[in-house]
């Protein structure tokens, strides 16, 4: 069922894995301030993204048994997946995180997401969620792949605080996470009709195109441009 949507976006997700950020990551060779920008950048996002399970985890009609679930998918991104970055933060002398601004493509991306998870219909909410962790599960087994295959011809140079990441996402238990979130979109897609499937693809190719957009904002250390006045003549 939710393989559809995957299909549907194959093109994007297919250059996503392949991003330079992530391959750097993998070889060594990314530089810490552009891993040290994406980690807080990305604390701020899971911060609205545990939101949109607590939302989609209070809409009518969502029986107490996927509701559990969806807060307990909130609970995993609020808790869980930040207590990796609160180790980057404290390993790395990170400072100030609590105080960060989200940068244009963290603010457009989480901005979506709210707006979808808030407005739409429950369907098209639970799949404009799915290629956050979809998408982490994937990359991380290619990086991991990458990983071994680098390391098999003494072609790399570790960081701890990379691997880290790589080992969390291309894990059994954030594997385990993803198919039961999956199941949910399965459901959901077999209790809606092809014009809510249609809008549920919309929403799953443009948060395929955010994430990429996430990693370029790292790679490129983006920031809100200076407002200047223009002179006048």
């Amino acid at each position: 069922m939710s393989q559809r949507l995957w299909d549907g976006a194959a093109s994007m997700i297919g250059i996503t894995e392949k991003h330079e950020f992530l391959v750097a990551m993998v070889d060594g060779t990314l530089a810490q301030e552009n891993f040290k920008y994406y980690v807080v950048q990305d604390a701020l996002y899971l911060t609205d993204y545990a939101e949109c399970f607590r939302i989609l985890a209070r809409n009518s009609g969502v029986s107490q048994s996927d509701s559990d679930r969806l807060m307990a998918f909130a609970k995993g991104a609020e808790e869980d997946e930040k207590e990796l970055h609160k180790s980057f933060f404290k390993d790395w002398k990170i400072t100030g995180a609590d105080e960060a601004k989200a940068m244009p493509n963290t603010l457009l991306y989480t901005s979506y997401l709210l707006q979808v998870c808030s407005t739409r219909p429950h369907a098209e909410g639970l799949a404009v969620m799915l290629p956050c962790m979809w998408i982490y599960w994937h990359v991380g087994k290619c990086m991991l792949q990458l990983r071994e295959e680098l390391d098999k011809i003494g072609n790399r140079k570790g960081v701890p605080a990379y691997d880290a990441w790589i080992d969390l996402y291309a894990s059994e238990e954030f594997e385990k996470e993803v198919k039961d979130y999956i199941a949910l979109v399965d459901q959901a897609i077999a209790d809606a009709d092809e014009q809510t499937i249609e809008k549920m693809q919309e929403h799953f190719n443009m948060s395929c195109r955010l994430e990429h957009m996430f990693w370029n904002q790292a790679q490129s250390l983006m920031d809100w441009p200076e407002l200047k006045s223009s002179s006048s003549s």
